[in-house]
């Protein structure tokens, strides 16, 4: 029996080797001391005896077991050799009483090599068995800013934190990701009953993953647990069956084949830039449609973490749905559903709105994403958008604007008129496209002053709590500010946008304009009249992003009279050649506080770049805070978990 086995598991090993040689690929079982030969090592750590997955046993430490096995360690040596011998009175003794005695190995990047007990790997692989003992050293790599290495650093702080080695990810952040998804701080331990919960739900799930056909996709059980829990959550995971599991796993096969594709996240996803152009061949509908008013009256919910008494954001998103009314004629009707401040209070609004009969959501918060998605999925003939930018969902559309064309536009007009050349940015959020919208200030300062510095301040951080940051500023030497890009009626005061101060009262010289009203008209015009769906025919399944600029119309910049007519020539120059795309922000030679960023003064940014920025332009004095350097009101927290540009920042 044990020689039908041997011969069994040395044809599965001499079919890896032809089909590796047929792809090129190296036919032999990778060697540790080969693949070290010119890595700089950071140490060596041993962690003692522990359970290894025999799935992340990759090869042998030594080279002189390299031509004995397949790269999936099934034996390849004759079968009268004394090696065949040997592996076959393993191969017995594991079915009397089981390999019991530890193999001896090393880890390195999160992959297993072997010592002592390579045979026992095999029989091990071959009779599918989940884990062996094994005596393990680890052999830590020095940091290089590479994706591989990345990874394997957040892998280190994971297994610290949860003893877990039997996850495999592609995109650096996952590991951190994962974290937050059952909940856990950065640095706190996960407990036995923690690892025993998530162990069961991660089995039940590459269980299904693997009979649904994951094997043959790209990415790992570990990236499509990370969707599948984003769109489920952890805790209801742990409730869920076999069957319930597979039957949603199915449900959110798309998101899975999404997260297989080796970009990052953001390049995911495809960013329309513009607004379609309307679908000339349905003129004659939309017009019979208006005229007659024959059509069925289309219910849009907006979904808002705040109120209009409480948020300049949340007013300017219900001026655009006032907007909307107004443009439709009675086409539509609208219904606002306020003070939603985390994403349980969202999931229920929008469930709710749901109920009401609205065919149409917008969820105005990045804190609503994961409750979008869930809702989209429950609710396939719902269209649901969420506005937030780094995403990458096929079940809904995310959207937001080029804030930072209109920064640039400010900067210049800060860096001219300063008379002291220290310029004042009041940020609120750390989140995606806030150093975009920053770096894109002090970029328009430095074109015409290079001598200016922009002393950066966060309103959200903790050592700010209480503080007058226009005064503070004024004090540091900054005369001009750029603070709130629109303000709340019921709070009505002078610092935003551009504004001089002279130690009374603040004067107001430009002013980012974002008119929400001309997008949700559009994408209603879109849905309404025949583009939509052609707007989600992407090239290899991507999700869509809206992300305009001043060229459709959303965004603008309102200037002063005060303004010398000459500055104002120039700036407006300057939009029009930003609407044209003949000027690009982000062009040229980029330096940051740690060094250059590009060094091609004929290059600029794609976009992507752009949106994950996590750096900060040369001429600003400040710094990107992490989450634990922030004031710890839930909303602050869940924006940033959600949307920080440190995604590893967990709060504490």
């Amino acid at each position: 029996m044990s020689q039908e086995h041997y011969l069994a598991a040395q044809k599965l090993g001499r079919k890896e080797m032809q089909a590796r040689a047929a792809l090129s690929q190296p036919d032999t079982l990778p060697a540790l001391d080969i693949i070290l030969e010119n890595v700089e090592i950071r140490g060596e750590v041993p962690l003692g005896l522990i359970d290894i997955p025999t799935d992340l046993i990759v090869g042998t430490k030594t080279r002189g077991r390299m031509n004995s096995f397949a790269p999936n360690f099934m034996p390849i040596m004759d079968e009268d050799t004394e090696f065949a011998m040997k592996w076959m009175n393993l191969y017995a003794s594991h079915l009397r009483e089981g390999i019991r005695d530890p193999i001896i190995a090393y880890e390195y990047l999160n992959h297993y090599y072997v010592l002592e007990g390579n045979k026992r790997v095999s029989v091990l692989k071959y009779y599918d068995a989940p884990s062996v003992s094994a005596y393990v050293t680890r052999i830590i790599p020095a940091w290089k800013d590479t994706p591989e290495i990345r990874i394997y650093y957040e892998f280190l702080d994971f297994y610290n934190e949860t003893n877990i080695n039997y996850l495999e990810f592609t995109h650096a952040g996952s590991f951190r990701r994962l974290c937050r998804l059952p909940d856990h701080r950065r640095n706190a331990r996960w407990s036995m009953d923690d690892r025993i919960d998530f162990r069961s739900c991660y089995n039940r799930f590459a269980e299904a993953f693997r009979d649904l056909g994951g094997d043959r996709l790209s990415c790992t059980a570990g990236d499509a647990l990370l969707s599948y829990m984003y769109v489920f959550g952890y805790e209801s995971m742990k409730e869920e069956s076999p069957a319930d599991l597979r039957k949603n796993l199915k449900r959110v096969w798309e998101e899975i084949e999404i997260s297989q594709s080796d970009e990052e996240p953001e390049q995911k996803t495809d960013l329309k830039l513009d607004p379609t152009p309307d679908a000339k061949k349905n003129l004659l509908s939309q017009i019979l449609t208006v005229s007659t008013g024959s059509a069925k009256t289309v219910k849009i919910a907006f979904i808002h973490a705040k109120s209009t008494e409480t948020s300049s954001w949340t007013y300017a998103h219900e001026l655009g749905r006032m907007y909307l009314n107004d443009a439709f004629h009675g086409r539509i009707e609208t219904t606002a559903y306020e003070n939603n401040a985390t994403a349980e209070d969202a999931a229920k609004a929008i469930e709710q709105a749901i109920s009401d009969g609205n065919t149409i959501l917008f969820t105005t918060s990045p804190v609503f994403l994961s409750a979008s998605i869930k809702a989209a999925v429950d609710h396939p003939e719902v269209k649901i958008l969420n506005c937030s930018l780094n995403t990458a969902h096929k079940y809904i559309r995310t959207y937001y604007v080029r804030i930072f064309e209109a920064k640039l536009l400010n900067g210049v007009l800060a860096g001219i008129m300063t008379d002291t050349d220290k310029i004042g940015y009041i940020a609120d959020y750390p989140i995606t496209s806030m150093a975009a919208n920053i770096n894109a200030f002090a970029i328009g300062v430095k074109m015409v002053n290079p001598r200016a510095r922009v002393l950066l301040e966060w309103s959200t951080l903790k050592e700010n709590q209480g503080i007058d940051l226009t005064e503070k500023l004024y004090n540091m030497g900054a005369t001009y500010i750029s603070h709130l890009d629109m303000i709340v009626p019921q709070h009505a005061n002078r610092r935003f946008g551009l504004y001089r101060v002279n130690g009374e009262r603040p004067i107001n010289l430009a002013m980012p304009v974002l008119d929400w009203g001309k997008f949700y008209e559009r994408i209603i015009r879109n849905i309404l009249y025949g583009t939509w769906n052609a707007d989600g025919k992407t090239e290899g399944n991507k999700a869509v992003s809206y992300f305009w600029g001043m060229s459709s119309g959303v965004m603008d910049v309102e200037w002063s009279p005060s303004i010398p007519s000459e500055t104002r020539n120039l700036l407006e120059t300057l939009k029009r050649s930003i609407m044209r795309y003949d000027f690009k922000p982000f062009s040229g030679i980029l330096h940051s506080q740690e060094g250059v960023i590009q060094s091609d003064p004929d290059s600029h940014m794609s976009l992507p770049d752009i949106i994950g920025m996590d750096w900060l332009a040369d001429n600003v004095d400040g710094f990107i805070p992490t989450a634990k350097d922030l004031m710890p009101e839930i909303e602050t927290q869940s924006v940033v978990r959600q949307e920080g540009i440190r995604k590893e920042d967990d709060p504490e």
